[in-house]
């Protein structure tokens, strides 16, 4: 298959001489500075906050947040970000998370991303692979699962479960054998059950 593919790594060195606004410019030429884009990925990273700092000074978090905006705003067919979420904070992660969600639904394009945050994945993900086995020894992958399904596949393999928190609505981790934990697992809803 032929297709251009925009890649995010999972770590993101700070290696361009020069202010994050040249960076931008470099990559993705104006395109960064208004619209849409703008509005849906630039301005919730924060990134236009940055413009003026030297790329080789960000901490993790804002360096993470600039290569997230630059992954997605390149053309491509299919966009892989490798955990996104790592060295932001709770609330630039969700934000990391909508503006990927939002990036693909409006540009109607698809991406792949692996992360260990299950609020980020809740947020971001249609669907999902689930990967099962002996790591380093054996494995395979199943899916596209629907996010629910893939969810509860992947929760009952390392037996937890999960709720949503009823202020926040974010996913929270029931005791283990608790009674919402028991009531959970006996009917097979690992993930959010009512």
């Amino acid at each position: 298959m032929e297709a251009k593919v925009s890649y995010k790594p999972q770590h993101v060195k700070p290696e361009f001489a020069g202010s994050v606004q040249l960076w931008l410019d470099s990559e993705l030429g104006m395109k960064w500075r208004q619209g849409e884009f703008h509005t849906t990925v630039i301005r919730p990273l924060q990134v236009d906050k940055l413009i003026e700092q030297d790329v080789r000074r960000l901490s993790g978090g804002e360096l993470q947040a600039v290569s997230i905006a630059i992954c997605l705003g390149k053309e491509a067919d299919l966009y892989l970000l490798d955990e996104p979420s790592a060295h932001l904070d709770a609330n630039a992660r969700m934000e990391a998370a909508k503006a990927i969600r939002k990036t693909m639904e409006v540009n109607e394009k698809s991406a792949m991303v692996i992360d260990h945050d299950i609020y980020f994945i809740d947020i971001v993900s249609d669907s999902l692979l689930v990967f099962e086995g002996e790591g380093g020894v054996s494995g395979k992958a199943v899916g596209p699962l629907p996010l629910r399904k893939g969810m509860n596949r992947f929760l009952e393999q390392v037996q937890i479960t999960f709720r949503r928190d009823h202020d926040s609505h974010r996913p929270r981790i029931n005791k283990l054998d608790s009674r919402k934990d028991r009531e959970q697992k006996s009917s097979g809803e690992y993930f959010y059950a009512g």
